[in-house]
């Protein structure tokens, strides 16, 4: 039987948790018989993804092709207020830095729900059905993770002393593709220019 796990085809980004080591020649899976996955034979030369999975990710979205990528490193990295992943018809994978002492601003999103993981940081999530009664109050932190659904007003205050790192998945998108604001100030000018509606007025 062939071996279509080669040198040319081998995935080097996975670690293999069993054998204590990246995913290669010696692995546990390396030499693991595919004739259980069909859809895996006669497929064409592993080609490179245009991003690493250790050293510096290159961020910029990366849609409408398959995406996999190692999301708490890359969002780490990042250090732009807002910086779109990946943006396809029906969702939306953004990145968040928020600094010391700022917020990601009181905003509604009448039609989209809205997932946000935090990696890095502490903040305080507020949410409500009207700006004036915030009456879901949670404290987050790495590793936490809240949904906002559609049309509750909602902000993210980092009430730490490091900037909160966090990813956001928008249904449907919400930013247009490629977005990346450097600052909130910038991005809350694009979102007045685009009339963007979930603004803070």
């Amino acid at each position: 039987m062939n071996n279509y796990y080669n040198h040319s085809f081998f995935i080097p980004y996975y670690y293999d948790y069993n054998a204590r080591q990246p995913y290669g020649p010696g692995s546990t899976y390396y030499n693991t018989p595919i004739n259980n996955y069909p859809y895996i034979t006669n497929m064409p030369p592993y080609t490179p993804a245009p991003y690493q999975y250790t050293g510096e990710i290159r961020l910029s979205d990366y849609s409408p092709s398959p995406f996999a990528i190692n999301i708490e490193q890359a969002a780490k990295q990042n250090n732009n207020f807002r910086t779109a992943l990946w943006t396809g018809k029906h969702l939306q994978l953004t990145l968040m830095s928020i600094n010391v002492g700022e917020d990601i601003g009181l905003e509604v999103h009448p039609e989209l729900d809205q997932f946000i993981r935090i990696e890095q940081g502490q903040g305080l999530v507020l949410m409500g059905d009207n700006r004036e009664a915030l009456d879901f109050r949670a404290y987050v932190r790495e590793g936490y993770a809240f949904i906002i659904p559609a049309g509750k007003w909602h902000n993210l205050i980092n009430t730490g002393n490091i900037p909160i790192k966090l990813y956001s998945v928008y249904a449907p998108p919400q930013h247009p593709r490629g977005t990346v604001h450097r600052t909130k100030a910038e991005a809350e000018a694009s979102e007045h220019l685009h009339g963007i509606p979930d603004s803070t007025k």
